[in-house]
């Protein structure tokens, strides 16, 4: 046992001294000053862990791409097909990408450059937003479970938190990506909707029934930046969860390493230009009764280049609290009912007490 506590012990110290240097992981790179970067033991995966991932076999099957065009002829046999395409994707992939969802490119384009020119900036200039603190709105930092995880992930991340305040400040952003972050806000609200409207659709409910709980209401984002890392195959850029949302909207770059579980598999989230990556959330899952899955993913690191990713989550009305539950439309004898109501606050409390590589949240509310 003491063996054990002294081990612990000098984790949390290691772990205390890099966050106290509020420089994040690009800062060690940094200080490395283009020599080869040492990697903290910190951030080296669990021996049991590399174990298990030799264990399960690449898939070259790839998460389904959704052509959005001429999604806004309503009735049509195209939007038919479209919905059917979301509802499969849905059930069986837990992901999906859509393409043509109307967004610029150029917005895209400035988001991601917004991001990048934030987190490659002097370290000083990032120090000012370095912070743990749940209850602020906009945060830097380094893996939001670093004291709780087997093994803290190589990514920095620029937080901006709208679960409490719903509207936000632009004066609160960084001013480097503060025009962007808000462009992009701006334009995905019509693509969130029509996502939400098909995704109703495909339960069998009519298309603002999901607007009608509010789903989208509460976001959250999360700007990540993966530095090059010199050990990909003894680290994880994030490890492996489910979303604590109803759906999630990520906007990723060329360089890649976003992998999705599926039958027991790796499958990546190929990027493709222009395209945004939704995936079915925990939230959803319990809402749909089970017919749409929040499936386990997470972020590889890649040796050569850095890569940057945009993540908005929708987390539906927080407060004040709102109960939430499986549809009544989707409960039947034939589906009986097999989650229990619950609120968004209680189950976002329990899903941030954990590390991010613990059991679904969903064993909470499972009856």
């Amino acid at each position: 046992m003491g063996i054990l506590n002294e081990s612990k012990n000098d984790r949390i110290t290691q772990l205390k001294a890099f966050d106290d240097t509020k420089s994040g992981v690009k800062g060690l790179v940094d200080a490395a000053a283009g020599l080869p970067v040492d990697v903290p033991e910190i951030f080296i995966r669990p021996p049991d862990e590399l174990a298990e991932d030799l264990e399960l076999a690449p898939t070259s099957l790839r998460v389904p791409a959704i052509d959005l065009n001429g999604v806004g002829d309503m009735g049509s046999s195209r939007r038919e097909k479209i919905i059917e395409e979301v509802r499969h994707a849905s059930e069986t992939w837990g992901f999906f990408q859509v393409v043509n969802h109307g967004i610029p490119m150029k917005v895209l384009e400035e988001m991601m450059k917004g991001v990048r020119e934030f987190n490659e900036q002097d370290a000083e200039m990032k120090k000012g937003y370095y912070s743990r603190d749940m209850e602020r709105i906009v945060k830097f930092n380094t893996n939001y479970d670093f004291y709780m995880s087997t093994a803290a992930n190589w990514r920095d991340s620029l937080l901006v938190d709208m679960t409490i305040t719903y509207d936000l400040d632009p004066q609160e952003l960084p001013s480097v990506c503060r025009d962007s972050t808000v462009d992009y806000l701006n334009h995905l609200k019509k693509p969130v909707d029509t996502i939400f409207e098909l995704l109703s659709e495909a339960l069998g409910l009519e298309p603002d029934h999901l607007k009608r709980l509010e789903c989208e209401k509460a976001r959250n984002l999360a700007c990540h930046y993966y530095p090059a890392c010199p050990k990909p195959d003894q680290t994880l850029g994030i490890n492996k969860h489910t979303d604590a949302s109803f759906i999630t909207v990520l906007l990723q770059d060329e360089v890649g390493g976003l992998e999705v579980m599926h039958r027991n598999q790796w499958a990546d989230v190929e990027p493709i230009t222009g395209a945004l990556v939704v995936n079915i959330g925990d939230l959803l899952q319990i809402v749909s009764n089970d017919k749409f899955k929040s499936v386990i993913h997470r972020a590889t690191g890649n040796k050569t280049q850095a890569r940057t990713s945009v993540a908005v989550f929708f987390h539906g009305v927080v407060t004040p609290p709102k109960i939430y539950g499986p549809i009544e439309e989707i409960v039947t004898k034939e589906s009986p009912q097999v989650f229990r109501e619950f609120t968004v606050k209680d189950y976002l409390m329990k899903f941030y007490s954990r590390g991010l590589d613990e059991k679904s949240g969903l064993n909470y509310v499972r009856i």
